[in-house]
């Protein structure tokens, strides 16, 4: 329950997946949301796996390669944030400027965010390990896994869903310029933390 539990607080804590859900759900409404939630899910149940089977031992191994792999995921939702600065000025008030991902595009992006966040791995690897009984079930752990799903789609869904709310979105068309630089500007400064702390 421990394990459970400390996933649910950090899954809702806010972060590069929960920043972008909200941005999808302003910009591209809740359906497109769901795949997106659904790729961020998918996303951390790879950390957990991956945790499972050694992946603190091998970044305590190999540190190099955990400060690579920080990098490369600071890197990745910097660009990320400039994307989201550069297409501030896009006009999305009428249709055909409106650029909605595809649903395969959007789970994508859902995973890519999720596995360019090094610290979904440092909570699996140091917190998240350490919580699950030494004497498991292999149904008790799947089970687990289901309910990591779970938490990461429920949490990113109701952020996009409050986001999705038609005057909130009218309020976002309004207000686009501002609130797309304003997200670029915190997801840059989550990149240039998790690439150099």
């Amino acid at each position: 329950m421990t394990a459970y539990f400390l996933h649910l607080v950090a899954a809702a804590s806010p972060g590069p997946a929960i920043l972008m859900a909200a941005r999808v759900g302003l910009r591209d409404g809740m359906q497109t949301s769901v795949f997106l939630a659904a790729g961020i899910a998918v996303g951390a149940l790879f950390w957990a796996v991956a945790a499972l089977f050694g992946l603190a031992v091998l970044f305590r191994a190999a540190p190099g390669l955990m400060w690579g792999f920080k990098l490369a995921g600071g890197l990745f939702l910097m660009w990320l944030a400039l994307q989201m600065w550069r297409d501030a000025d896009a006009d999305v008030e009428t249709p055909e400027n409106i650029k909605t991902p595809t649903p395969f595009a959007a789970f994508w992006c859902g995973v890519a965010t999720q596995l360019a966040n090094p610290k979904p791995a440092v909570f699996f690897g140091a917190i998240f390990v350490g919580t699950i009984p030494t004497d498991a079930s292999p149904l008790w752990v799947l089970a687990l896994l289901g309910a990591i799903l779970i938490n990461e789609f429920a949490c990113c869904t109701i952020v996009a869903r409050l986001f999705s709310i038609e005057h909130i979105r009218r309020g976002y068309l309004r207000l686009k310029y501002i609130i797309d630089r304003g997200f670029g500007g915190i997801l840059a400064l989550l990149g240039l933390k998790v690439a150099f702390t």
